[in-house]
């Protein structure tokens, strides 16, 4: 993502545009697109004209619209974002109220404007327009006839390409079909790696399956690349791990990355942090649950008494269309980040460790020390105005 434009006012209004340049980035795009926000993009749309002896004809027009955001979609695996909402400028072609639906799309730009750009939202925008490669770990996961390969970013996991290949059963007499069947599978996820996979930009390259078919692929993998004198290959033969999981379906990549072999050689990834961070959180609630807190009360209350190390905040939680609620966590991160106590980690709704945290409310704390009764009503929040459920009780 590159950033093209940014114009924010001192009450925090303005407008963002950005050029987008990889599938990723349409899920940094989903993370700030709220509804209520306004867009404008290029759009295409099928227009009709009349002439002056009364036949029509139907043109489709490129333009560029602005609409008030109604609606969004986001489609993890194809990295496809979908808005719908209402024209808000005038146009030429369009009339100012009219309901369109604006695909964002890859090498075009796009402006969002929005009535308050917070800081979590600015945060955002700076780490998607970050230089530095984002892509950590790819990943085969296969059994025979079955490969998946994937790309694992700081944020999601996208499948690159997905082959299925039928392989003949080997029997007595049919060996010879048996292998040539296998060395065809394997020479087309090899051509998948090459082309889906940027080999040298990654920190490791996952070889998971049943059985010995991930050793099998990974000496097909560099016999080939000597045959070939690719370099690049050879050159990142140490990046190239194998690990056995039970299946070669997408979701074994949850079994695999809890590996040892794997954790120990992904340690200082982003996924990894975020990974050991949960489990750190889920094992300080069995060893001493008083410094182990979730739900939004307990971690507010956590973070005025400054006990929080690390607070863990779910990105799904900054995707509310109430602006009081996404003040609520956004107030939660500034203020663990302003007492420089605490670490702040917002973790991917689509990875394993942002799916457990939703589940959890998403939003938990690792306390300095203990504190306990977090979870009671307490008279305070009564008598200072209290809240609305209080009032209703």
């Amino acid at each position: 993502m590159r950033l093209i434009n940014q114009h924010i006012e001192r009450d925090g209004s303005g407008t963002v545009t950005l050029y987008p340049e990889e599938p990723e980035d349409m899920w940094h795009a989903y993370n700030l697109i709220r509804i209520g926000d306004t867009l404008r993009a290029s759009a295409v749309r099928r227009v009709v004209s009349e002439t002056a002896t009364g036949s029509t004809s139907s043109s489709r027009v490129h333009m560029n619209l602005t609409i008030t955001v109604e609606k969004v979609d986001f489609d993890s695996q194809a990295g496809q974002l979908h808005t719908n909402g209402r024209v808000k400028d005038e146009n030429k072609y369009v009339k100012v109220g009219a309901h369109h639906t604006l695909d964002l799309e890859l090498n075009r730009n796009f402006t969002i404007g929005k009535a308050e750009w917070d800081s979590v939202s600015l945060g955002v925008v700076k780490e998607a327009c970050d230089p530095a490669e984002k892509a950590e770990i790819g990943a085969v996961v296969l059994h025979e006839g079955l490969a998946n390969i994937c790309l694992i970013t700081e944020h999601m996991t996208v499948l690159r390409q997905k082959i299925e290949v039928a392989i003949p059963r080997k029997r007595t007499g049919s060996v010879t079909a048996f292998e040539k069947s296998m060395d065809k599978f394997y020479d087309t996820i090899y051509q998948s790696i090459l082309r889906h996979l940027p080999i040298e930009n990654l920190k490791v390259i996952l070889l998971a399956s049943p059985g010995f078919l991930a050793e099998s692929l990974q000496k097909y993998i560099f016999a080939e690349a000597v045959k070939t004198d690719n370099k690049t290959v050879m050159t990142a033969k140490p990046k190239f791990v194998t690990v056995h999981c039970s299946t070669g379906h997408v979701h074994a990549l949850n079994e695999v990355l809890k590996s040892p072999a794997v954790i120990a050689r992904l340690a200082d990834t982003k996924y990894a942090k975020e990974t050991k961070a949960m489990e750190s959180f889920f094992k300080m609630m069995q060893t001493d649950e008083d410094r182990a807190w979730y739900g939004p009360k307990e971690v507010e209350r956590a973070i005025e008494k400054g006990a929080v190390a690390t607070l863990l905040v779910s990105n799904s939680l900054f995707r509310s269309n109430k602006m009081q609620e996404r003040r609520r966590y956004v107030s939660m991160v500034e203020d663990v980040k302003a007492s420089g106590a605490g670490e702040v980690m917002i973790l991917s709704s689509i990875h394993e460790s942002g799916v457990r945290l939703d589940g959890l409310g998403g939003v938990a704390a690792i306390l300095l020390f203990p504190l306990q009764d977090l979870d009671e009503s307490d008279e305070e929040g009564e008598t200072d105005g209290g809240n609305e459920d209080n009032e209703n009780l």
